[in-house]
């Protein structure tokens, strides 16, 4: 997306990858995918008829001539005359996105998506599935159930006069399942690159050591899914590769993917190294070993940490705007980095100091990945009523199976408590690896998915 000379914000289809990030970075719900073209698209104030002097189409069908458009720096202007002689409102305001759609006597009830409790049922349609209702004063939300109650305005206000939605737009999650998955594949590969080189550039592990060989063959093959699943997320897959050769710099989408690139290349070049030295094709390179680790080591943590700014990015997603999210990520891929390792360790001998310390780190991280989940989502102030409401879903919502039984219980009370009272065997350690590993998928599924159930239209 581009803007013109003359401040039309214009889209161009053979740009587009269809990673839908510019979706969730609007926070109006303005930009949609073309099921045809299967790129994004927006409206572009009909370009095509302003720029032959003619009025935009919406503009010409509406009967009532209750659309007004035109040059607002012409005082003389109709829209110009209309702004100055009534009391008009914009969407969201605070979002800083200075928007040039007027509202005359706009309010909440009816700009304002989640002031009011959205029904299953309206005027002449019902909705396509069942809807994440929670009422005006934000403390309840049902699914399936029909809306028997009065509208809701604000915290506990009912509609002054009969009021009956007559249509609503059906909200459509622009990303699913594999964004949290990659969120755990990948937290897998750097943080199990992660330990490893700290460990190594701390000389408590050597280069032709089964660790390094076994964490270089978990971030290579870890990348790969990590990088599949992006690739299986894209409304036109077959575009990847112009993040690269038509790359937007300002997106952490490329700068991640040139992150993400950039430490699969060393991990796997490492790991064939590693391979090499195990295999005596050829003799220690002692002089390059550390420099190349200490290379590693930051595009490891560039790798599980990035994702937040992608997050940061999406200004629709209030949810997301968390400066605590890039030392959760990291914490998260140390976590189910160490767990990976822990389960190799029951199979290859690492040695009893190695394995000490990745059950230490493993300790160490569930518990204070378990604090910053529950100071995040429970005692943490949320910086909007959206975010709130988002939060909410998680807790309290629709998503409160997922968060309190998977996410907390089974990815960390209970692997703490095997950790803390069980010796780490085969079987113990492969169990905690499983339920680490989805415990965390489980939190990465709810924090995804509930911001965007969250209406912002």
């Amino acid at each position: 997306m581009y803007q013109r000379d003359d401040g039309i914000v214009e889209f161009d289809g053979e740009a587009c990858i269809g990673c839908k990030a510019c979706l969730q970075a609007c926070p109006y719900d303005a930009i949609y995918v073309d099921p045809d073209s299967g790129t994004a698209a927006k409206c572009h104030y009909c370009a095509h008829r302003v720029e032959i002097n003619l009025e935009p189409a919406c503009v010409v069908v509406c009967p009532e001539h209750a659309i007004i458009a035109g040059d607002l720096d012409d005082p003389l202007s109709e829209i110009s005359k209309m702004i100055a002689s009534n009391e008009v409102t914009v969407r969201k305001p605070e979002q800083g996105t200075a928007p040039k759609l007027f509202y005359v006597e706009g309010n909440d009830a009816n700009l304002t998506p989640t002031a009011t409790s959205a029904p299953e049922t309206y005027a002449w349609a019902d909705s396509l599935e069942p809807v994440d209702r929670v009422g005006g004063d934000g403390a309840h939300s049902t699914q399936g159930l029909p809306d028997l109650g009065p509208v809701m305005i604000g915290k506990g206000v009912m509609a002054e006069q009969m009021v009956q939605p007559t249509y609503n737009v059906q909200h459509k999650m622009p990303w699913h399942w594999p964004v949290p998955a990659y969120l755990v594949t990948k937290g897998i590969a750097a943080g199990a690159m992660i330990i490893f080189a700290v460990l190594f550039l701390l000389n408590m592990a050597s280069a032709p050591g089964v660790l390094s060989l076994v964490s270089g063959i978990t971030a290579t093959v870890f990348s790969a899914i990590t990088s599949a699943l992006l690739v299986v997320d894209l409304e036109r897959p077959e575009r990847f590769l112009r993040i690269l050769t038509r790359p937007q710099w300002k997106s952490w989408l490329t700068r991640g993917a040139v992150i993400l690139i950039a430490f699969s290349t060393l991990s796997a070049l490492w790991t064939v190294y590693v391979a090499g030295l195990h295999l005596e094709m050829w003799n220690p390179l002692p002089g390059i070993e550390k420099p190349v680790i200490a290379i590693v080591l930051p595009l490891a943590i560039g790798a599980a940490v990035y994702t937040a700014f992608l997050f940061g990015q999406a200004e629709g997603r209030d949810l997301w705007q968390s400066g605590l999210l890039p030392v959760h990520l990291l914490v998260q891929a140390i976590m189910v980095g160490a767990a990976s390792l822990l389960m190799v360790s029951a199979f290859v001998d690492f040695g009893s100091y190695l394995t000490g310390i990745l059950k230490t780190t493993l300790i160490g991280s569930i518990a204070l990945d378990l604090a910053i989940m529950l100071f995040a989502e429970l005692a943490m102030p949320h910086a909007s009523e959206v975010a709130a409401r988002a939060s909410h879903m998680i807790t309290h919502g629709r998503y409160k199976r997922t968060f309190w039984g998977g996410a907390i219980v089974v990815g960390h009370i209970l692997p703490l408590i095997l950790l803390l009272t069980l010796p780490v065997a085969a079987f113990a350690s492969s169990t905690i690896m499983l339920m680490v590993v989805g415990g965390l998928y489980a939190y990465e599924f709810a924090f995804v998915m509930a911001p965007q159930r969250v209406p912002n239209s």
